[in-house]
This record gives C-alpha cells, structure tokens and sequence, in this order.
C-alpha cells in the first residue's frame, strides 16, 4: 500500500446500479488575465433555459395532449370499435354472407348448371352437333358421288373424246396430207424436174455454152448482131416457160389452201361443238349442285335455325331476364343498405376524427417544432 491519496471511492463504495463513469484527464487550463471575462459560459446557460421554457410551454401541452388523444384512441378502439367491428362480422356481415351464399349464389348455381348449362349442352350436341355433322357427311356425299364423281366420269369422257375424235384424227388428217402432198405435188415436181426439165435445159446449155464458143466468142461482132435475133427468141421462149412453171406452181398453191382452209374449217366447227357440248354439261352439274344445295338449306338448315332461334327466346333469354330480377331485388338492396351504413356510421367519425383531432394535434406540433428551429 502506498500513502498516495485516492481520488475514486474504494470499489465497496460504489453504486451497484450505476456503472462508474470513466475518468477524464483534463489539461490545466491556464491562468486567466486579470479582469478579463468569459461571455461564452454565460449565454449557454441562458439559452439553453429559454430552450427548456419554451418546450415546458408549448411542447409538453401538445405532447399531452397527443398522448390524450393515443390513449382516447386506444379505448374507443378497445371498448368500441373492436367490439362493434366484431358484433357487426358476427351479427351483420357473416349471416348476410350465409344467406346470400345459401339464398342466391348458390340457388344461382344450381339454376345455372340445371336450368341453363345442361340445357344448352344437350341443345348444342342433339340439335346442332349431330344434326351438323349429318348434314356434313351429307353433303360431303352428295359433293362426293354427284359433283365429284360425275366431275371425273366427265373429265375422263372428255379426255377420252379429245384423244379419240380429236387428236387422232389430226394426226391421221397430218399424217394423210403429208403423204397426199409428197404423192401429188413433190413427187411429180421432182420428176418432172428430173425427166423433163433437166435433159432440156442440159442440152440448152451445152447448146448455148458451144454457140457461145463458136459464135459469140470467136466472131464477137458479127456473129452478136447475127445472134440477137435468136437471143431474143431464146429468152421468150425461156419467159414462157418459167410463166407455165409459175402458173402450174400458183393453181397447186390454191388447191392446197383450199384443202387446208377446208380441214381448219371442219376442225374448228368440231371443236367449238364439242367445247359448247362440254360447257352445257358443267353448267348443267352446277345448276343440279345448286338445287340440291338450296333444297338442303330449306329443309334442313332453315328449321333448325327457327327452331334454334325459338329456344333461345323462350328458355335462356327468360332465364337470363329471371336472373337479372333477382340479383336487383337481393343482392343490390344489400350493397345499398351497407353503403348507408358505411356513410351514416364510418364515414362521420372518421371524418370528425380527422378535422377535430389529427389536423390540430399536427399544425401544433409543426408550430412548436418550427419555433424551436427543428423544422423549416
């Protein structure tokens, strides 16, 4: 032990509850001048007084008086708008759910399901389902064996009457007018040519060629004036035979478009007949397609749309207009008579709540707080 003396209490002597404030070594603060004076440790003090007199004046009032107003509120919610809020959940709203949930919805269900949906199912699968796919298989037969099938007998037939009677016949009527003009007309011409003109002309131009060695070209002069005539001769004689060639040449030209006009002609009557026969026979399929289809739609189709239409009006348009009474008759009453409740009830002290508590216990504290400087 030392003879020091202690500046804290021994450790029995210190506070249980309170912990011991830690020591702080403050550095001497030095002397002072005479007659001087320190303005900052009296206007801290009197500040901070104004500060507490100001928040024991209008601070605490307003602070009561929202603690005031917690705890009114705590009681009213306590003692009677829990218990309010519960009798009307008990008493009100719960057997109102119970009976629109057994009264209206669902009875609404039951007359849905029973009166409207099963109705309408049947009515959809008897009267218009089945019927639909009988009139479809009916009309993809009657399609089928009296459009289709005619159709392709039809085409066949005319397939097989413009290959028989129309392309054969052509290529035979080729075939025959190759062969008559090559026996006719060339194979004459070639002997003619070959028999009759070639002798005379080889023989006319040795002829000329000798006449022109030993008469023109030796005696050039006198033997061309004594030639001339025969020239001349020669070259009329040659004009007239290229006339007889040209004249033969344009009556075979004639003859042959005579019998190429006829046979286009005769081919053309045979295939606008035949086209006119072929267009009669469409027309004829469709107009019967059209009658029978018209037939269907009056005696099939037209009912059942009556019919269909008939339903709708007596069955689900009355059930639907039942419905709609009912609901403005139950369920719109009670919405009404709870929104007047709402509004009598809730709404007013809410509404007086707000004005007469909350918006003066706010403008107060924005007051205080904005005096104080806490708040701008």
């Amino acid at each position: 032990m030392t003879d020091r003396p202690t500046l804290c209490p021994p450790p029995a002597a210190r506070s249980i509850d309170r912990p011991a404030a830690p020591t702080v070594t403050l550095a001497a603060r030095a002397p002072s001048a005479v007659g001087t004076t320190e303005p900052d440790t009296v206007a801290l003090p009197l500040v901070a007084a104004v500060a507490r007199g100001v928040a024991l004046v209008f601070v605490l009032p307003v602070r009561l008086l929202w603690e005031l107003i917690a705890a009114a509120g705590r009681l009213l919610g306590r003692y009677l708008l829990t218990p309010v809020g519960r009798f009307l959940r008990d008493w009100l709203v719960a057997p109102l759910v119970w009976a629109l949930d057994r009264l209206v919805w669902r009875p609404l269900l039951w007359c849905a399901d029973h009166l409207l949906w099963r109705p309408l199912r049947w009515v959809a699968r008897n009267l218009v389902w089945v019927p639909l796919v009988w009139l479809g298989r009916g009309v993809a037969w009657v399609a089928r064996n009296l459009v289709w099938v005619p159709l392709v007998w039809l085409g066949r037939g005319v397939a097989w009457v413009a290959r028989t009677l129309v392309r054969l016949p052509l290529v035979w009527l080729a075939y025959a007018f190759a062969g008559a003009v090559r026996t006719i007309l060339w194979t004459p011409l070639v002997w003619l040519a070959r028999h009759g003109l070639r002798p005379p002309l080889v023989a006319l131009g040795r002829a000329l060629v000798w006449l022109a060695e030993h008469l023109v070209v030796r005696p050039l002069r006198w033997l061309g004036v004594a030639l001339a005539p025969a020239g001349r001769l020669l070259w009329r004689g040659v004009a007239v035979l290229a006339g007889a060639v040209g004249a033969l040449l344009v009556a075979l030209a004639r003859a042959v478009r005579w019998v190429v006009v006829g046979l286009a002609r005769g081919v053309w009557w045979l295939v606008v007949g035949f086209g006119r026969l072929v267009v009669a026979a469409l027309v004829g399929a469709w107009r019967t397609a059209g009658w029978l289809l018209r037939w269907v739609y009056r005696l099939l189709l037209r009912p059942v749309g009556l019919g269909l239409r008939w339903l709708w009006r007596h069955t689900v348009r009355p059930l639907l207009s039942a419905i709609r009474w009912v609901w403005s008759v139950t369920v719109v009453p009670v919405a009404r008579g709870l929104r007047a409740a709402w509004r009598a009830t809730v709404a007013p002290a809410a509404r007086w709540t707000r004005r007469a508590v909350l918006d003066p216990a706010r403008v107060a504290s924005r007051e205080v707080l904005s005096a104080l400087g806490l708040r701008r």
